[in-house]
């Protein structure tokens, strides 16, 4: 689809093609990807799945059914694809690449909702299939549609973990299934699946993010990460990493048993283990691993099986002898080399980025320091091609898909599709983008930010700032795409974004990223009071007498604790989506292990600190203009928060607002709310400094 906009507005930004990351076929000429676009002159949603082709630049239509999702290439030649049908039932096809519509047939039909397809080959027509679904008490496929329909609606709880991001955890859980699809009379087939985790108590995925980053598949069994079933999983972040293997696992899959998981044990990490990965040979797997329990933000550490036959044999990548180890940035993920020997590839943020790193691997204890090969924009996936290259997927500020091939011989990155030219399908540039730095609170740290200019900026006038403050707080800005805070929006309106990066942030070394810990208003408001200043005295171009800040979830806290402290009146007006206004009100939270780890303790072991960062206790400061925005289905930072901030201004005479969605969670992802979100807020910020109100430019638009 062609995309053209003269500005970029909310609308543009919501009903944008939104492309998967690409998955190449073995040598790259072929891209297989899913998109998908909203209308809002209809009220829908189309999807498609495409092909591009690299050489020619041209697209071809795999499929626009709605209901097809998961495309995973079957070879070089075929494709498979998930379709759901009625009742919840999951229908598994295949077809050839160039001819899928006409040659496409069902391989296999699953009873049940499934997802995170996952192949393997195994020679000779034959792969291995994974996919992930719910599981009943007894270890079947769990259907909704299917299931047995009670007649009340209470549900007793005995244990934590009531409700988990925006729903009440039940009594299904995720689990693993596994099987075969092979060729027989010129067509695949699909097996039966088995339960892999069946009678085990683990449950893989980990709700409520965990996809198929959280398993893989080999030539020789599966490796899975699952909370720890011994401890309390509101309470405690520890996860483990089990093995399932044997030369025999895919050819007596359908005749045995499965045999039961085997823990891999990390002496001295207490915390997450995620990421696993097989080697392309199938005999070697690496995953990431952090040492503290109860703290999701520590740093992920790379450990290597060299022989999956001896998971006892374990590498810890980049240690040092104090165990904190050499290279001082979190990776996200692991990529081997083709050959599944050297160099190792790892995803991790650095310095507003999301960058690509190389290390040399031996398979001797002690890798080399990793090497920063690709930095720019925020790399969402990597794929290795059969010559060794990688292929990229990734995104900007100014662009939300790019596609580009690492040649592994000279590092040099080639872009082969960008979705929007480096934004300027949407009017966008990259010379609207910059940025700055200031000196932090805390000795000897600086203060990295994010400035995005009007398209049409001019040194000669000034703009009215929108300060973004990002959540987490163990989070930061990069230099990627989002569809939900998405600074050129704002900058479109006429405002000068700066998206700054305080104590607490990730990408910037991980003691940074821990002294946000007993600091929630300390270390991190400082470092927005002195960023305050420093834009005050240094950019001209920056009008800070029509300044509004804005934030989510941390940030959103960081909203009401500005408001009630001296920075709060250097605006004029302030977002909150959201927030914590009441610090004790995280104790309604479902991951309890956030608030007891960020504030030193539980409530009752450390009430002096809880006390010491509760916004609420600075209420009788508040009066500069507010909007509160929070969500029913938000169940990490409860509705009650937003409504509470609300009461405080509406009583306290403060002009105010409250907007509220029934049906989203911590995120407005639907797109018809989100277009009302972005209208609201705009609206508030401008007519608080002056500029047209978005609200009136979007009905003249449609009156045009």
């Amino acid at each position: 689809m062609t995309i053209r906009a003269t500005k970029f507005t909310p609308e543009v930004l919501l009903s944008t093609p939104r492309r998967s990351a690409g998955l190449p076929n073995a040598d790259g000429s072929k891209i297989l990807y899913s998109v998908s676009t909203y209308s809002f002159a209809e009220h829908s949603k189309k999807s498609e799945i495409r092909i591009l082709y690299v050489k020619s630049q041209q697209t071809s239509l795999v499929t626009d059914e709605y209901s097809a999702s998961e495309p995973n290439w079957l070879g070089d030649d075929y494709l498979l694809l998930l379709t759901s049908g009625d009742n919840g039932v999951t229908s598994v096809k295949v077809g050839k690449a160039d001819d899928f519509g006409s040659s496409n047939y069902t391989a296999g039909t699953i009873e049940a909702p499934v997802g995170n397809v996952k192949l393997r080959s195994l020679g000779d027509d034959k792969f291995a299939f994974a996919v992930t679904g719910q599981t009943n008490p007894s270890g079947g496929l769990y259907n909704p549609e299917k299931a047995k329909k009670l007649h009340t609606s209470g549900r007793l709880y005995k244990s934590l973990f009531v409700r988990h991001w925006d729903r009440y955890v039940t009594e299904n859980r995720n689990s693993i299934w596994l099987g075969t699809i092979s060729k027989k009379a010129d067509k695949f087939e699909l097996s039966e699946l088995k339960n892999a985790l069946k009678g085990t108590g683990l449950e893989s995925p980990i709700e409520p993010f965990g996809g198929s980053d959280h398993f893989d598949i080999g030539s020789e069994g599966l490796v899975f990460t699952a909370k720890d079933p011994e401890l309390e999983p509101a309470t405690h972040t520890k996860t483990n990493i089990y093995l399932i293997s044997s030369n025999s696992f895919w050819s007596t899959l359908s005749e045995h048993t499965i045999p039961a998981p085997e823990k891999v044990e990390i002496h001295g990490f207490e915390g997450a283990s995620t990421s696993p990965v097989f080697s392309p040979c199938g005999r070697k797997a690496a995953f990431l691993s952090m040492k503290t329990d109860g703290y999701e933000s520590d740093k992920n550490q790379v450990f290597i099986i060299p022989d999956i036959s001896r998971p006892s044999w374990i590498l810890h990548a980049f240690a040092t002898v104090d165990g904190k180890g050499a290279w001082d940035r979190s990776p996200s993920s692991i990529i081997w080399s083709q050959d599944g020997g050297s160099p190792l590839y790892l995803v991790a943020e650095d310095h507003g980025r999301v960058c690509l790193f190389s290390s040399n691997f031996t398979g001797a204890p002690g890798l080399a320091k990793p090497q920063l090969i690709v930095r720019g924009g925020a790399i969402t996936d990597v794929q290795p091609l059969q010559n060794g290259d990688l292929f990229l997927s990734s995104t900007s500020l100014i662009d939300n898909s790019i596609y580009s091939v690492l040649s592994t011989k000279n590092l040099s990155t080639t872009v082969i599709s960008s979705q929007t030219k480096e934004g300027s399908k949407f009017g966008l540039s990259p010379s609207q983008v910059s940025e700055v730095h200031w000196p932090g609170k805390a000795n000897g740290t600086s203060i990295h930010a994010w400035v995005v200019k009007p398209s049409n900026f001019s040194s000669e006038h000034t703009y009215p700032m929108a300060y973004l403050i990002h959540g987490g707080p163990q989070g930061a800005w990069e230099d990627s795409w989002s569809t939900r805070w998405n600074p050129a929006i704002f900058a479109e309106q006429g405002w000068v974004v700066i998206c700054p990066n305080p104590t607490g942030s990730t990408g910037y070394g991980q003691a940074f990223t821990d002294a946000i810990r007993g600091e929630w208003g300390g270390l991190p408001y400082e470092d927005l009071v002195l960023g305050f200043e420093w834009i005050e005295n240094n950019l001209d171009y920056v009008d800070t007498d029509r300044a509004v800040a804005l934030g989510a979830s941390y940030g959103g806290y960081m909203m009401n604790w500005i408001q009630g402290h001296d920075l709060g009146r250097k605006f004029k007006a302030l977002v909150t989506h959201d927030g914590v206004l009441s610090m004790t009100g995280q104790l309604a939270s479902e991951e309890l292990y956030f608030p007891f780890h960020d504030l030193k303790g539980k409530l009752w072991e450390n009430p002096e600190n809880w006390a010491k960062w509760d916004p609420s206790a600075f209420t009788k400061n508040w009066a500069t203009p507010h909007l509160i925005i929070h969500s029913e289905l938000d169940y990490r930072l409860t509705i009650s928060e937003g409504l509470a901030a609300f009461n405080v201004l509406q009583t306290r005479g403060v002009e105010s607002q409250f907007l509220t969605f029934p049906d989203e969670n911590h995120w407005v992802l639907k797109p018809e709310n989100s277009l009302l979100w972005h209208e609201t807020v705009l609206d508030w910020i401008n007519e608080h400094v002056g500029l047209p109100l978005y609200s009136e430019s979007r009905k003249k638009g449609e009156e045009q």
